[in-house]
């Protein structure tokens, strides 16, 4: 965390490909409109006009540090373990890898409302639709959320381990 300059449970993570579908520009934008809320941001930023001018328009803010992809688990898990909230945009696809594997470390979670977002996390996220939403959730006491972060670590023990999933594709044979 030293060499980010962060400290555990004081930022927000979002972890993505930086395209359009991923809300991107919603998150960075509730996180520019709440100062005193502090996002780190992972994710490909100069692979697409979009990602580079967002990145452009969001790295002056104080409180948006923006970083790029890391692929080193050891760094991710890292950084994971000691956020207080993770911000998941993805509006598109289906059951996604970075949102579980958020789960796993037992923190809230705030997600973009769509069905296969709250199937994921069996509607015990907390969701939402607009930077205004997202704004209000952010605005909310981290105290708010502490049933939120055990329910996901729960979720993820029971649904996305490799023996409840292993179980799952016996009983269809």
């Amino acid at each position: 965390l030293n060499g980010y300059g962060l400290r555990s449970k004081e930022y927000s993570l979002a972890i993505c490909r930086i395209e359009p579908e991923n809300n991107v520009h919603m998150i960075l934008e509730a996180f520019g409109k709440s100062p005193n809320k502090k996002l780190v941001f992972i994710g490909n930023w100069q692979k697409s006009k979009y990602g580079q001018s967002l990145k452009a328009r969001y790295s002056e803010y104080d409180n948006i540090k923006i970083l790029p992809a890391i692929y080193d688990l050891r760094v991710l898990d890292v950084l994971r373990r000691n956020s207080m909230l993770y911000i998941h945009g993805h509006s598109a696809g289906g059951t996604n890898p970075s949102l579980v594997e958020a789960m796993f470390f037992g923190i809230p979670i705030l997600a973009y409302d769509v069905v296969y977002n709250r199937e994921t996390t069996e509607n015990k996220a907390h969701y939402f639709q607009s930077v205004q939403d997202l704004i209000e959730l952010l605005s909310q006491p981290l105290s708010v959320y502490t049933d939120n972060a055990l329910e996901m670590l729960n979720i993820a023990r029971n649904r996305y381990c490799w023996s409840c999933i292993a179980k799952q594709y016996e009983s269809l044979y």
